[in-house]
């Protein structure tokens, strides 16, 4: 599986896509891989104010409900609706169509504890724990 050189991943199997003071965040190839078909996603209600590496939407697959957790704190500006009706889009296209919300960073220089597309390829070819 590739990852995205532009996107910063978590331990979770969460990544980060940056742009500007916004993080759009979803969950990672890997994740989706190991989740499987996924058929309903939880979204985050917009306004939410999230701490990184608190839960912030669930994702229910054909195998497993995960829980998904911030990469980064700040609030919840946006959520895909796109998601909620098509939630096969995890799969499909987790790093680009399929993210799940943008988060306004309260303090962005928690990117610095995410991994890079490399260290996280690492991460995920080892098991992922």
């Amino acid at each position: 599986m590739t990852y995205p050189a532009n996107l910063k991943y978590t331990k979770t199997h969460e990544y980060a896509r940056v742009e500007g003071n916004k993080a759009y965040v979803g969950i990672t190839n890997y994740a989706q891989d190991q989740l499987g078909d996924i058929v309903f996603v939880e979204l985050p209600e917009v306004g939410r104010e999230l701490k990184a590496g608190e839960i912030f939407a669930t994702v229910e697959s054909v195998k497993a409900v995960s829980d998904c957790y911030a990469p980064v704190s700040g609030k919840v500006i946006e959520v895909n609706e796109k998601i909620a009706d098509s939630p096969e889009l995890l799969n499909k296209d987790p790093h680009g169509e399929g993210w799940i919300c943008a988060i306004e960073m309260s303090d962005p220089s928690e990117l610095e504890n995410l991994m890079d597309n490399v260290a996280y390829e690492k991460h995920a070819s080892e098991g992922g724990h």
